[in-house]
């Protein structure tokens, strides 16, 4: 039997699971396809979100013959031949599953038919193109971005699929629980489907048998045990805050224990690793600036490789955050700058600190007086900088740690007791 989610693969737009921003009414890429006249592109996207699906939904529509290609199993001769087939077409459309595992010269086979109209190209990727796309042919097509499918359009799919599919119709199913389903297929609509199929052909009773769909039944069929884990509710907030003390604790055992959690319960890793940049800054500034580059290495790793392998890199991020020295001094000092703003208001920048861009500004006094860093010893002059209300006042106070120690020493030798560093 052909597989569910090849079964009810949506034909129109409206039929699609979430992606309003793109199929909704009035969105544009909607209206081109309405207009019958689509760019080529590059759908981008997390697996199992309807690139696919969305591909040939255009073509469909727009009743376009339509040819595809998995770049896991093609190469430039493939390719080739589907172009020599198209300039006999009026138009054509070429599909290209997992296009950035075309390798340049796979990509550049490409540009002439695209460039001159032979093809219409639709390539799809769970990658960055910016980064797996030659620049020549992504400058050619419009990049289209999935988003992630959220629980409500995963919920709304099972029980379409229920509802509609007419062998899962037959077994008179009541989808009880969902957790279970969602959190072991990771948010991809095809595995979705495909798990859901399983659990209803291995649990038993026959078709006249009423069927309960629990978390326990779809573990027990999935032969896996999870952390049913609610990424939106109290327990999301619990853990993430867990995780974070953890590191901000510089425990890196507890901290590792909770991005498990996270993992397991099918968290975006890009939310952990978008907290992670965070803490590195306002819980370990200037104590290991390193610390920053990090996290925000780790951030644009996890963008590029995604789940499973991210796994790793967010481990490796985790430890190295935990096991820094800490300090907030930074995050604090931003903090009393900001109620200084807020309590004073608009200060005048003192007008030796001015720009003088024009002789009229020179002539109000505009850099006056200012003295150039760099043209006094040790590229230091002990000038104010700070509106005179506010002249003296400590915003950044050191931590106390070894790095920041040295910054206190070093701001004491230039600022003597201004600022009793």
């Amino acid at each position: 039997m052909t597989p569910l989610a090849e079964r009810i693969r949506p034909e129109s737009l409206d039929d699609l699971a979430g992606q309003q921003h793109l199929a909704g009414q009035g969105s544009i890429l909607r209206t081109a396809i309405e207009k019958g006249k689509v760019p080529s592109m590059i759908l981008w996207g997390p697996p199992g979100t309807g690139k696919t699906t969305l591909a040939n939904i255009i073509a469909h529509t727009l009743n376009i013959p339509f040819f595809t290609l998995s770049a896991i199993s093609s190469g430039v001769k493939d390719v080739r031949e589907v172009i020599e087939q198209a300039k006999a077409l009026p138009e054509a459309i070429l599909f290209i599953d997992e296009i950035h595992r075309f390798n340049k010269g796979q990509q550049d086979a490409l540009l002439g038919a695209v460039e001159k109209g032979t093809i219409t190209l639709i390539g799809a990727t769970t990658e960055n193109p910016s980064f797996e796309v030659n620049s020549a042919l992504l400058s050619r097509c419009q990049v289209y971005v999935l988003k992630a499918l959220d629980e409500q359009d995963l919920v709304a799919l099972l029980n379409k699929a229920i509802s509609t599919d007419e062998f899962l119709r037959s077994r008179n199913i009541e989808l009880k629980e969902t957790a279970a389903l969602i959190n072991i297929s990771g948010g991809d609509a095809r595995k979705l489907l495909n798990l859901l199929e399983i659990v209803v052909d291995a649990a038993p009773g026959g078709k006249k048998d009423s069927l309960v769909i629990t978390d326990e039944l779809v573990m027990k069929v999935a032969q896996k045990k999870i952390a049913l884990y609610d990424k939106k509710g109290e327990q999301h907030y619990d853990i993430i805050s867990a995780f974070i003390k953890s590191i901000r604790g510089s425990d890196p055992n507890a901290a590792v224990y909770w991005l498990a959690r996270m993992i397991e319960g099918g968290e975006d890793v890009k939310f952990i690793a978008r907290r992670m940049l965070i803490l590195a800054s306002e819980d370990i500034g200037n104590a290991n600036p390193t610390a920053l580059v990090m996290a925000n290495t780790t951030f644009d790793a996890v963008n590029k490789i995604g789940y499973p392998e991210s796994r790793i890199i967010l481990s490796q991020c985790a430890v190295y955050l935990a096991a820094s020295p800490k300090s907030n001094a930074s995050y604090m000092a931003i903090g009393d700058a900001l109620t200084a703003v807020q309590r004073y208001g608009d200060l005048p920048v003192p007008l030796h600190i001015r720009n003088a861009p024009t002789k009229l500004m020179k002539n109000m006094g505009y850099g006056k007086n200012y003295e150039y860093a760099h043209s006094y010893d040790k590229n230091f002059s002990p000038q104010e900088y700070l509106p005179s209300e506010l002249a003296g006042s400590k915003f950044f106070d050191p931590g106390k740690n070894a790095r920041e120690e040295e910054l206190r020493k070093y701001l004491r030798n230039l600022w003597k007791e201004k600022y009793n560093y």
